[in-house]
């Protein structure tokens, strides 16, 4: 990103996306004083969310545009990184499912971001959160949020250059506008992948119960750890289910583990959200169910590209097709060279979804979270310190779920949208 970070937010100057989608756009440098007035001066009125990267808050600015503002709480080492990477990246991509940079202010004391705001917020919220009796998400919208949250993926995998990995992808980092389009957000830990490089080793940074194996054990981070993250989307949009869910005695249980019985007996209705009422497409549902199956493969040279889970979930292969997939499944329980292969073929074209067990210590480290609900807790491990970060909105639903916030939240919001 060059010396773009360090540059006053007295400067007003205009930047302009490097192209990388069907639309370009601009974003801005702010003046800190700007960003005062359009948030009545950071007020706890105006405040979305809390988390350890510091505070989210609603603002208009002076044109009445809606805004959110991400204001970093300390400037350290992490944090300064992390500011860096999320608007270098937010700098490169323009995509119709990516929450766009409106701009930045970057002070000797301050840093800050600026997004288009959300009105119906994240996924998260919808699924788990304040919204959750609601059923705002019906089948069709749950369809489009996949749909687009996975072009979203395809386009940071395969059209940007140089291609990259979003690293944390989740419910919460998933956005949704006025009229429900989803927007992937969040890119504070992304990484970029230079040309010719198939991975990388990294420090473990994510969300339990979305973390792919290889990379909750030992760090190693490729376009394939985002594919089993969205796998493990698919099946939280389809069933309405946590993927790490406290049972009682203190038991955990990961969404394949409860999804797989219900593939292995072909009793698929039983497992979508029952919030739909039975209201959903079942061709659809097979086509998700066999991308989700194929994404959370645990060796990742079987999990396929995230366009060829578009593809899937589309219909434009022939492994969308639930009789078609048959043969797929055949071969993949060819390729399987354990004793219990043919058994995990189940039902015309499904695959077995076989669940990851992550280690004790993992487990160990999700219970910090604390209550019920707060799975979104973020992971840092292999000797990094600091603390929790959220996405953009990500701490909202922690809060309104654990401590009734999210009820002051949304009467202060319809208060400032009137």
């Amino acid at each position: 990103m060059g010396s773009n970070t360090s540059i006053c937010c007295g400067s007003k100057t205009k930047k302009q996306f490097v192209s990388g989608g069907e639309q370009s756009s601009t974003w801005r440098l702010f003046t800190y004083k700007e960003l005062h007035a359009a948030t009545n001066g950071f007020s706890e009125e105006y405040k979305l969310g809390e988390g350890g990267f510091g505070t989210v808050y609603w603002g208009k600015t002076t044109d009445g545009h809606q805004i959110a503002v991400k204001k970093l709480k300390t400037i350290n080492s992490k944090a300064e990184m992390e500011f860096a990477v999320e608007v270098e990246i937010l700098g490169r991509v323009r995509h119709k499912n990516l929450l766009g940079l409106r701009g930045y202010c970057a002070g000797a004391n301050q840093r800050l971001i600026v997004y288009d705001y959300m009105p119906n917020l994240s996924l998260l919220s919808h699924l788990h959160g304040q919204f959750t009796g609601e059923m705002r998400l019906n089948w069709k919208k749950r369809i489009n949020i996949i749909m687009g949250s996975a072009e979203a993926l395809v386009y940071l995998h395969h059209e940007v250059t140089p291609h990259i990995i979003h690293r944390d992808i989740k419910a919460s980092n998933v956005l949704l506008d006025s009229n429900f389009e989803p927007l992937v957000a969040d890119f504070g830990f992304a990484k970029l992948i230079p040309e010719g490089v198939s991975h990388m080793t990294t420090r473990v940074k994510g969300t339990l119960g979305y973390l792919a194996p290889e990379y909750a054990m030992w760090g190693k981070v490729s376009e394939s750890c985002d594919v089993y993250s969205f796998g493990i989307l698919l099946l939280e949009i389809v069933t309405g289910r946590k993927p790490i869910e406290r049972l009682p005695g203190g038991v955990k249980r990961t969404i394949t583990e409860w999804v797989d019985p219900f593939i292995a007996t072909d009793q698929l209705s039983n497992l979508v959200d029952h919030r739909l009422q039975g209201q959903y497409d079942d061709f659809q549902l097979r086509r998700i169910l066999h991308a989700a199956a194929r994404c959370v493969q645990s060796e990742p040279d079987r999990r396929p590209s995230m366009r060829k889970v578009l593809a899937i979930l589309q219909g434009n292969a022939a492994a969308a097709d639930p009789v078609k997939n048959r043969k797929l499944a055949d071969d993949f329980a060819e390729k399987d060279a354990s004793s219990q292969a043919i058994s995990d073929v189940v039902a015309p074209g499904m695959i077995r979804i076989k669940s990851v067990k992550y280690q004790e210590e993992l487990m160990a480290m999700d219970d910090e979270g604390g209550e019920e609900g707060e799975e979104d807790l973020e992971l840092t491990r292999s000797g990094s310190d600091g603390a929790s970060v959220y996405g953009v909105f990500g701490a909202i639903e922690v809060q309104r779920v654990s401590h009734g916030y999210g009820q002051q939240v949304v009467s202060r919001r319809t208060a400032l949208r009137g």
